[in-house]
């Protein structure tokens, strides 16, 4: 798959690494009663970012807000303290939560994947020829190592027909693949952009090698799609704000679309959010399948997503797959 050029400069380059390093820098915790939708400094939250910016969530609330939180962990914190009650997240840290009996219920999914391989090994074309590579992999037991783990096993590769390091955020990921320390990243947007930005300005010639979701189909079937990330909220917030939950998704379905669209102002206004480069925003947001589609809408998919990585552990959605409670 070809790079599309977005002018990024050195400058945005060498700000990406230093900003996905430290991560986004999220807000004060939001006031009580305070409508805030929580995300990743991640694709799906460039909708969000648009969405308030143009005014679009007044349409919510006219206290609707949107923050950042920096890692998987602080996400499960919050969601325990309740100082998080909406939010972006992996599709399946939701469903382990609710299988564990905490009340997380999916509103909707806002993308249907955002991962890729990137290199600039001419050798791997495909998952099966990540044999006897060295791949770096971010966050242990979340969405991409569990993503890379079934693609694996499906292809036959086991422990030893390969090296994985895994790391704890897409940027040190990169790092080790900017060093050659690894022949290849298993990462998200914009981890991806930004490496291949910054891969330029040391004379590597890195690219997406493998799109994970066109390889995903391999493992859940022809048309299969990888729903990873969706927002999700707790039981309570859910039970108080119904009403405005689906005009929510009514909005955003429109804040997609004004994404796609005006992907330059949708890149500089989550820039001021997340505190990441717009240049390389930009870049990722036609390689981050950008959607809206409510829960109940998606079911089936997500279903399809699920029995898939269930088969690698039951362990992965607590047990099983979530009932139809989960599905807001």
């Amino acid at each position: 798959m070809q790079f599309v050029r977005r002018g990024i400069s050195r400058r945005h380059a060498l700000a990406a690494g230093a900003a996905l390093v430290v991560g986004a820098c999220a807000r004060e915790r939001p006031a009580p009663g305070e409508f805030a939708i929580w995300g990743p400094p991640a694709g799906p939250s460039i909708i969000l970012a648009h969405a308030e910016r143009q005014g679009m969530l007044r349409e919510i609330a006219e206290d609707a807000t949107v923050r950042a939180w920096r890692s998987p962990d602080e996400l499960r914190a919050g969601l325990t303290s309740q100082t998080i009650q909406l939010s972006i997240m992996p599709l399946n840290t939701a469903a382990n939560l609710y299988n564990r009996g905490q009340d997380v219920r999916l509103v909707n999914i806002m993308t249907r994947g955002l991962l890729y391989v990137v290199s600039e090994d001419d050798g791997i074309v495909d998952v099966a020829s990540l044999a006897g590579k060295r791949l770096a992999v971010p966050y242990r037991k979340d969405a991409p190592e569990i993503v890379l783990q079934r693609l694996l096993s499906y292809h036959g590769l086991a422990e030893g027909d390969l090296t994985v390091r895994t790391t704890g955020t897409p940027i040190e990921a990169t790092q080790l693949l900017l060093t050659g320390q690894v022949d290849a990243a298993f990462v998200p947007e914009p981890a991806a952009s930004a490496a291949i930005a910054a891969g330029g300005l040391i004379g590597k010639r890195l690219r997406r090698v493998i799109d994970v979701q066109q390889a995903w189909a391999s493992v859940a079937g022809e048309g299969a799609s990888l729903p990873q990330a969706g927002l999700a909220a707790t039981g309570a917030f859910v039970d108080a704000h119904r009403a405005q939950l689906a005009r929510l998704n009514e909005v955003l379905i429109a804040a997609v679309r004004a994404t796609l669209e005006q992907s330059g102002e949708a890149a500089a206004a989550a820039a001021s959010l997340f505190g990441l480069p717009k240049p390389v925003l930009e870049a990722s947001i036609p390689y981050s399948n950008l959607v809206a589609v409510p829960a109940a809408e998606a079911k089936s998919e997500v279903e399809r997503y699920f029995s898939a990585i269930h088969e690698l552990d039951v362990d992965i959605l607590g047990g099983r797959l979530p009932d139809a409670g989960f599905y807001v």
